[in-house]
């Protein structure tokens, strides 16, 4: 469940910031922090605490400033969790990635960037990103994958679409994987605890012979998860996108969809 959604702040003050930043405002001596030292804190303080730690007066208590000095930098924090959505995406737009025939070893080492990423950065999970507001790293790091699937006779509609998928899958994964590694400490109820107080009337129904599927099962399938699940579901997922990308790059592959045509020059 998301808690906090991009753009919730002045959407062309955020744009500002992120794409030519700005000294502090007001009169007499410059403070000694910059526009990057803050989004650095509100990072470090969130990955630590969680996104319902982020406020303005928790950032500036980690700089070891007053509140009010932050709003000379940043309206507030709207606009701060823009800049910290596109401070984190920086870390995965310097190395170049494989494309053309070499596209699923691409989009291999994205999905396994983008589960590190989550992990690292748990609370990008509970903002709502549908409407990203489009900052320098944003837009290389969407750039660098999109080359990925250069070439290989895909719309750009089908190649943006592959990338929505594939993102889809490793956030989910991940969101399931993070889930269970936060459940005990926020419950306090550890799984050896959870799962013991069901044990006797689950094992009752399924050896009714009701649920037959269930009574056979090696009780160890259901251990798996976390990034064995996800990699397992990510070999699949590629499965498909080569069938499909195949089936494109064919010879007796389909036109392009009129639907998809670009629209006629103005």
């Amino acid at each position: 469940m998301t808690t906090e959604h991009s753009g919730s702040g002045n959407i062309s003050r955020s744009m500002e910031l992120l794409w030519h930043g700005k000294e502090p405002a007001g009169r007499g001596p410059r403070p000694g922090m910059t526009l990057t030292e803050i989004v650095r804190a509100a990072v470090e303080l969130t990955d630590r605490e969680g996104l319902s730690a982020l406020s303005m007066r928790r950032v500036a208590a980690e700089l070891g400033v007053g509140t009010m000095s932050l709003y000379r930098y940043v309206p507030g924090k709207g606009e701060l969790l823009d800049l910290m959505l596109d401070h984190v995406v920086g870390a995965r737009v310097d190395e170049e990635l494989p494309s053309g025939s070499r596209w699923r070893e691409g989009l291999e080492r994205t999905a396994h960037h983008n589960w590190e990423h989550y992990l690292a950065h748990p609370w990008l999970l509970r903002v709502n990103q549908s409407r990203p507001v489009l900052g320098p790293n944003a837009l290389a790091a969407t750039d660098r994958v999109l080359a990925v699937l250069d070439g290989l006779g895909l719309t750009d509609r089908e190649r943006v679409a592959l990338l929505i998928n594939l993102d889809a899958f490793v956030a989910g994964s991940a969101r399931t994987h993070i889930l269970q590694q936060q459940v005990p400490a926020e419950s306090g109820v550890t799984d050896e605890e959870f799962w013991a107080a069901q044990l006797p009337l689950v094992r009752e129904a399924v050896t009714s012979g009701a649920y037959p599927q269930l009574a056979v099962l090696d009780e160890r399938g259901f251990a798996v998860g976390g990034r064995e699940a996800m990699e397992l579901g990510l070999r699949a997922l590629l499965d498909g996108f080569a069938l499909f990308i195949d089936a494109r790059r064919s010879p007796t592959a389909p036109d392009r969809p009129a639907a998809e045509a670009e629209p006629p020059a103005a």
